[in-house]
């Protein structure tokens, strides 16, 4: 029997306050969903508040995406099985996009739930979108190992993955390593190579710029401690 639940994903604004980026469509669903799994308790409640300033946040049920548990299946299960509208939403940007909401897509995709995404801002998309490399073949691949040697070798091998497969290749960074990822980012890619560093994005310092490893070497940018995505694209 196929469950008569319908599982939102719902995005929230990437930058602070950043509504503008959101669907008008997102306020109708939170105005009409009480139910919701979120990554972060805290910042859930306030993107709610912040996109529909009527809702009583009190009258919803909240339940936490834990990293290390995972989701409370037999909650979920409890609330597919009773066909209510479940609203999932991650710290910043789409759920189950580089953020938790995968798992709770699967499980309601097996129940026979009707799952709707809903438009939002996506980071990876949006740097790709303004990067100017190659959008019609792309790989995202999460964070790089922090320790060497790995850092360095994976760095070289998604660089000759996408020479190998006219592929771009995207990643991101824990914000206050930053400068250390452009760091190894110079010492270990070609001359050649294009790298894109998608900086802030629609946040009110934000900037897209697109050059060659060589050209980043005499024009070094200081990178603050803002969410950035990392490009490259080898020839």
């Amino acid at each position: 029997m196929q469950s008569k639940a319908t599982v939102y994903l719902i995005p929230v604004p990437i930058a602070e306050g950043a509504t503008d980026t959101l669907s008008p469509q997102i306020r109708n669903v939170i105005g009409t969903t009480k139910h919701f799994f979120v990554e972060n308790l805290r910042s859930a409640r306030r993107a709610i508040k912040l996109v529909h300033p009527a809702a009583e946040i009190d009258t919803l049920r909240f339940s936490a995406m834990d990293k290390h548990t995972g989701v409370d299946k037999n909650l979920l299960k409890d609330w597919l099985k009773s066909g209510h509208a479940i609203g999932v939403i991650s710290e910043s940007g789409c759920p189950g996009v580089a953020d938790p909401g995968a798992e709770i897509v699967s499980m309601a995709q097996q129940a026979g739930a009707k799952v709707v995404a809903l438009t939002g801002p996506n980071s990876i998309l949006l740097a790709l979108m303004a990067s100017g490399l190659n959008g019609q073949s792309f790989a995202f691949v999460g964070y790089l190992p922090v320790k060497e040697p790995m850092r360095s070798q994976r760095i070289k091998s998604l660089e000759l993955r996408s020479a190998k497969e006219n592929q771009t290749q995207i990643f991101i960074e824990t914000p206050y390593r930053n400068s250390l990822m452009l760091e190894d980012l110079l010492k270990n890619c070609s001359d050649q190579t294009r790298l894109c560093i998608a900086c802030d994005i629609t946040g009110q310092q934000e900037w897209i710029v697109t050059r060659t490893i060589k050209e980043w070497k005499n024009q070094k940018p200081v990178l603050q401690k803002q969410p950035t995505v990392f490009l490259i694209m080898a020839s």
